[in-house]
């Protein structure tokens, strides 16, 4: 049984992996303020395809924090079952190994391709944004077989371009 020493050093934990995957995952240049307009007032730099992508980023990652929160509820509910805290736990585990496997197909599609990108995937299915103006599906096919070769069994993978 998971005593209360234990739950916390899981629930920290998995905070600081969401939150180290989602400082890591944001753009740092995206994070300036911009050039000052005038002495009271500032302009952010950003254009509206790195605008797309973030703003997907930041709804995966609100609908994410909320879903952790939910599962840590449950595994701080004295009420719980044993079975549905183990349940919560594993799909906190899920959770973490998603986003790191996001973060990590970000940075492949990134290097390879040079191209910004949201990922999320869901079981067997990754959906892949792609921050373009131009809709090649010669791209779009070079970057599913290079997502599809860092899995072992087969996924559902889908490209959209944004732009």
């Amino acid at each position: 049984m998971i005593n209360k020493q234990s739950l916390w050093f899981i629930t920290l934990f998995s905070l600081i992996i969401v939150l180290g995957i989602y400082y890591f995952s944001t753009d740092q240049t995206s994070l300036t303020m911009g050039k000052y307009q005038s002495s009271s007032s500032y302009v952010a730099n950003s254009s509206s395809d790195d605008n797309n992508i973030s703003v997907l980023k930041v709804a995966d990652d609100e609908s994410t924090m909320g879903k952790i929160d939910e599962l840590q509820n449950i595994l701080l509910d004295d009420e719980a079952t044993l079975e549905e805290k183990n349940n919560a736990y594993d799909e906190l585990e899920v959770i973490s190994s998603y986003k790191t496997k996001e973060e990590e197909l970000s940075r492949l599609i990134k290097k390879e391709f040079d191209y910004d990108s949201f990922i999320k995937i869901r079981d067997n299915q990754i959906s892949i944004t792609i921050s373009s103006d131009v809709h090649n599906n010669e791209i779009a096919n070079k970057i599913i077989k290079s997502v599809q070769e860092k899995f072992k069994e087969n996924k559902y993978i889908t490209v959209k371009f944004e732009g």
